[in-house]
């Protein structure tokens, strides 16, 4: 029996099904030792191909793979799950069989399951003299390490072992059909892996030591900052915060923590989760400077720029062609994050943590002893604060793994801080005198006192103007002000507001409608002219900005938001206190004009919770106390149900309690599928066009058009030349001819722009259809 063939070599040649087995069993077991997890892990590493026993599929192996293109194999993952139930029973068994018959089509719902489990399948008899010895049950749940309680949801916790074995299961498979056919052909293994060792940390330490100032009270209060958080190194993996002001140093300082604390815990990787896809070059330019050019290779960016996870998962019967491709569809760059440091998005990071695609969920099991450094920690939208939270919670309680939610603007996620809404309970409900938050100590928080940080890097002070303010009125108040920024909600909005401006010396625009390398340029010039006294700058951006850019002015505008975003927006202003007195930074409502409401309707809770701080004189709206009453009023005026609403399946659908409810109630029954579909952290997903905006783009995306493959380093060059534009509008470019694919092989995965008059060296790429322009009211 074989588990793998070799076009035109002899089966001599061929990989037997017992030495595959029995790779991916040993692969698997040693992913879940790092969670206590071993033994299931093996067995689904075992069962998972005895299908292949069957006499059907040794002769599909056996077919040219010009006949195999039009002949589906047979199922061979449906056996595997059938045996795990039958052996394990329906509680770990069957938590199993998910992992298993999901190992090519991805996690599916539990009714899904159970017609798997009573599908009548080719006779695969014979099948135990192929596979590793296997325990019984009894000595399998000894096995299991005694997991913590979930502060957020007891019944996550089942659920999210489920995904994490799946996990185990599908990169061990991955990666030893990866060995078998490299060798084959005569290669070594593709190189993978890497860990954070001491190398990294003294880089980092080096880095820092080099670069510390002392010159004024900012930088004194840095450094602070920094050597009190690293003091915390010590400190046993699990939760932890740092609450830092914005422009307090926070991205260096949870790197320096990050890498003590890996190191003096043995953990393996650094994950740093950043809210927005335009920051994330940014940041790992930092880390990579940091880290020196020796290691800088050990910085990872994985974002949906080019997302190779967006390719179909594998269909029953389809390895063999796709090990013979020539790897081509294994995607190493950003499968497994079996790397050092990797620097992913929100979206990227959560979505995975929930995804039932075998792509996204297959680096799940590298997050076990991991520090997790989630950047911006209160952009987690409100709508799936509860899922996220129990899956924080999970990996710190049961994964080994280190999460700092990491933010100028802590949200009250904590127990103590008592601000989340409380389910309704029976009294009978073991769970009715339970608090629901992160249990995280106070002395797990990583800053030195954090109120008395944001007396100290009080730079601005917050005005608000609660009439509707007229575009022209803000032009006006340009023309008074030379150096000034203002921030709006939408990409529509911003290239209307500049146009109003655009006459004035020194204006300019940034917005998403850029592409990276454009928008690096106007940053460039920005800052240069910002060092030269007397240089006007007047500068209309979205929220991009808000996100770790680091320019100053004297005057700040912020269209109406949330408190986060008024925070972020303060912090470009007098950010390194160099004025005499305080900043300037002033809310404001846009009048609402044709096809614009005065605040777009995502925004309008957190504006209205953001509101009642600002409307009390008592409090300042950037100080902890006023943090503090913002998120309380956020997530009481939403309410309980509104903290667990995903809407990726068109409608309402509470993650947490359809968990609950089958997990607990009903067995092991977890629509993982459904859950998956409705995980969504964005609404409206977004499609790159690529912008050929100069000599370096024209090259590659020459190269592209030219290869078979793209060739090594092509694609994180073209991440430069990226503007993401809805799928629709995306469509409508191709169709009318505005835009065409790269190479017809790669369908529609790489699009460029091929009308460059749609390009505007000041405002990105013209969306000239008035639905276009629509469609841009709702894009930050």
């Amino acid at each position: 029996m074989f588990a793998h063939s070799i076009e035109n070599a002899p089966e001599s040649h061929w990989e037997p099904l017992s030495h595959h087995l029995s790779q991916v069993s040993q692969r698997a077991g040693a992913f879940g030792q790092a969670f206590g997890a071993s033994l299931p892990a093996q067995i689904m590493g075992a069962l998972h191909d005895i299908g292949k026993c069957a006499e059907a599929y040794q002769r599909y192996i056996r077919t040219p793979s010009t006949s195999k293109a039009q002949a589906r194999g047979p199922d061979h993952s449906t056996a595997g799950a059938q045996e795990a139930t039958r052996l394990f029973g329906k509680a770990i068994g069957r938590l199993m069989a998910y992992g298993i018959a999901g190992h090519h089509g991805g996690l599916m719902d539990g009714s899904a399951l159970t017609a798997r489990e009573t599908k009548l399948v080719e006779d695969y008899s014979g099948w135990e003299a192929y596979v590793p010895p296997l325990p019984d049950e009894t000595a399998l749940l000894a096995s299991l390490t005694k997991t913590r309680r979930n502060a957020i949801e007891p019944a996550f916790s089942p659920f999210f072992l489920g995904r994490m074995l799946f996990s185990c299961l599908v990169d061990a498979d991955f990666l030893e059909t990866e060995r078998f056919y490299a060798a084959a052909a005569g290669l070594p293994p593709p190189e993978r892996g890497g860990r954070v060792d001491p190398r990294h940390r003294d880089a980092v330490r080096a880095y820092m030591a080099r670069h510390r100032r002392n010159d004024t009270p900012v930088n004194q209060l840095r450094s602070r900052i920094l050597d009190h958080a690293v003091t915390k190194a010590a400190l046993a993996p699990g939760l932890f915060t740092l609450t830092v002001p914005t422009g307090g140093g926070k991205t260096l300082t949870s790197l320096s923590f990050a890498m003590e604390h890996a190191i003096a815990h043995g953990l393996e990787r650094i994950v740093y989760v950043i809210p927005f896809t335009s920051i994330i070059e940014q940041t790992s330019e930092v880390f990579r400077t940091a880290l020196g050019p020796e290691l800088a290779g050990d910085v990872l960016e994985h974002h949906s720029s080019f997302d190779w996870d967006a390719e179909p998962p594998v269909a029953e019967g389809d390895a063999e062609e796709e090990g013979a491709s020539g790897l081509a569809k294994l995607r190493r760059d950003a499968q497994n994050w079996d790397v050092p440091i990797v620097v992913t998005t929100a979206v990227q990071f959560f979505e995975s943590l929930f995804a039932a695609r075998t792509s996204r969920a297959r680096k799940l099991h590298n997050l076990a002893k991991s520090v997790i450094v989630i950047d911006e920690a209160q952009s987690i939208p409100v709508h799936l604060l509860r899922p996220c939270m129990a899956a924080i919670d999970e990996l710190a309680k049961n994964y080994c793994a280190t999460v700092v939610l990491c933010t100028a603007t802590q949200p009250a996620l904590r127990v103590q801080d008592g601000a989340l809404p409380q389910p309704a309970r029976a009294p009978s409900d073991k769970g009715a005198d339970r608090i629901e938050g992160l249990d995280i100590p106070p002395d797990r928080e990583l800053a030195p006192d954090p109120a008395g940080l944001y007396t100290e890097l009080r730079r601005v002070a917050v005005e608000w103007f609660q009439a509707p303010v007229p575009d022209n009125a803000i032009a006006a108040r340009f023309a008074e002000q030379s150096r000034m920024l203002c921030i709006v909600n939408s990409r529509a909005h911003a290239r209307e507001l500049f146009d109003a401006i655009r006459h004035q010396p020194g204006a300019r625009h940034l917005t998403t409608l850029m592409c990276a390398r454009h928008r690096r340029d106007v940053l460039a010039s920005v800052r240069a002219d910002l060092e030269e006294k007397g240089r006007p700058v007047r500068l209309v951006a979205t929220s991009l900005i808000e996100a770790g850019v680091d320019v100053s002015f004297p005057e700040v505008w912020r269209a109406a938001a949330g408190l986060s975003n008024i925070a972020q927006a303060a912090g470009r202003c007098n950010r390194s206190g160099e004025l005499t007195g305080l900043g300037r930074t002033v809310v404001f409502e846009p009048e609402a004009v044709a096809g614009r409401r005065s605040v777009p309707r995502d925004l309008t809770p957190f504006y209205d919770a953001a509101r009642e701080v600002l409307k009390n004189p008592a409090l300042d709206p950037l100080s902890l106390d006023g943090v503090i009453e913002y998120y309380r009023w956020l997530y009481w005026r939403k309410g309980y149900a509104a903290l667990d609403r995903a809407t990726g399946t068109g409608s309402d659908y509470p993650i947490l309690p359809a968990i609950h409810e089958t997990v607990s109630r009903r067995g092991i029954n977890c629509p993982f599928r459904t859950i998956s579909d409705a995980f969504q952290m964005i609404d409206e997903a977004m499609d790159p066009v690529l912008v050929p905006y100069d000599p370096v783009a024209e090259e590659a995306l020459e190269a592209l058009a030219n290869a078979d493959f793209p060739p090594a380093g092509t694609l994180r060059r073209l991440q430069q030349y990226v503007v993401p534009v809805p799928k629709r509008v995306r469509a409508a470019m191709l169709a009318n001819g505005d835009a065409r694919v790269v190479r017809a092989e790669y369908g529609d995965r790489f699009v460029r722009l091929r009308d460059l008059s749609l390009y505007d060296r000041d405002v990105g790429l013209q969306l000239l259809a008035p639905e276009w322009r629509t469609s841009e009211q709702n894009i930050m």
